[in-house]
């Protein structure tokens, strides 16, 4: 199966939340190849489905006064932040094509930014207790996932440059007792996101067995979804 890659730069969440589900409803009609977005977001707390309000330890005026939006979402998991310089990679794959399977997907997205990390000499791993990707004890990806009709939504957040004092201010993915790390900071530099970006996509290819992925725009995915919606 071929995936097409569509990378938004720094985007507002509730647009590409919206755009997930206009893929999805597509990929619902359409026997089309899968999805990848990258993106960043600017500063954000969304809540899963099976998260608590009690994770987040900043009130809505304090959210406000610091420019932080907040979403409560239909992924599995917990509270997470995302914000400028964190990687948030949305797959949006259907799983009858490749296995009906969801925590197979779970540990596939795992593997993927493990092997990703590798490409950069860190050694990371996953945690048979919780969902994400480890190195160190702290936690260098959240993942979340929605899947309907066997479609994937939501995916992954990996710390690359991102500030990760934002993650002071909530329980992160409703774990107490670990804490969090980036990628430029187990390096000690900043991380060229395009790099990284065509390492993960790379990695996508391989662990998915994908058959090709080429980048496409919004100029010319937003007309063929709205034509098929």
């Amino acid at each position: 199966m071929k995936a097409y890659h569509l990378n938004l730069g720094l985007n507002d969440y509730q647009q590409t939340w919206e755009l997930q589900k206009k893929i999805y409803l597509y990929k619902q009609k359409n026997k089309a190849g899968d999805f990848i977005i990258t993106v960043e977001h600017p500063h954000v707390y969304t809540l899963g489905k099976t998260g608590s309000r009690n994770h987040i330890l900043i009130n809505e005026n304090e959210m406000k006064k610091t420019g932080i939006s907040y979403y409560e979402i239909d992924r599995g998991g917990d509270i997470t932040y995302h914000g400028p310089g964190q990687l948030v990679v949305y797959p949006i794959f259907d799983l009858n094509n490749y296995y009906k399977d969801t925590h197979r997907y779970l540990r596939d997205l795992e593997k993927t930014v493990i092997v990703t990390l590798k490409d950069f000499g860190v050694e990371a791993s996953s945690d048979e207790e919780f969902t994400g990707v480890w190195v160190g004890g702290q936690k260098i990806c959240a993942i979340g996932i929605k899947v309907s009709r066997w479609i994937t939504m939501h995916g992954l957040a990996l710390n690359v440059n991102n500030e990760l004092s934002y993650f002071d201010k909530i329980i992160p993915c409703g774990i107490f007792h670990k804490g969090v790390t980036s990628l430029s900071k187990i390096l000690n530099k900043k991380i060229e996101m395009n790099e990284i970006i065509s390492k993960i996509l790379n990695s996508f290819k391989n662990v998915f067995e994908i058959e090709g992925v080429e980048n496409i725009t919004l100029d010319k995915l937003s007309p063929i979804l709205d034509a098929n919606l």
